[in-house]
Order: C-alpha cells, then structure tokens, then sequence
C-alpha cells in the first residue's frame, strides 16, 4: 500500500481535500493502482517552526 507524505503550510480543509485527490490521481495513473490503495498524510507547520538558510521562515516572509 503506498503511502504519500506532504510537509507544508497550514492549509484549508479545501486545499487539504484538493491535495488528498490530485495526489491521489496522479499516483494511480503513474502505478496503474487503484486509488483505495493510497494513503496521504498532511502535516502542517507552522513558519514559525520551519528554517530555511540559518533563519526562520516567518522571518523571511516579513
């Protein structure tokens, strides 16, 4: 059973769904798999609790 992982911002409950389905297809078309095999994971992070190049991404987006 695959299994898919995304590491990403807070999201809506709509983009989550949109992201949950568009994985979903997507992997299904490329293994030919039916989509009941597939589990995706959100995880969301806050900017606060992500670094990129030494600083943190909520201070980078300011």
């Amino acid at each position: 059973m695959p299994y898919i992982q995304f590491d990403g911002p807070v999201l809506s409950k709509e983009k989550k769904a949109e992201l949950v389905e568009e994985f979903t297809k997507v992997s299904r078309e490329v293994l030919n798999m039916p989509e009941q095999a597939f589990t995706v994971i959100i995880r969301e992070n806050e900017s606060d609790n992500v670094g990129v190049g030494g600083k943190l991404l909520s201070e980078l987006h300011k």
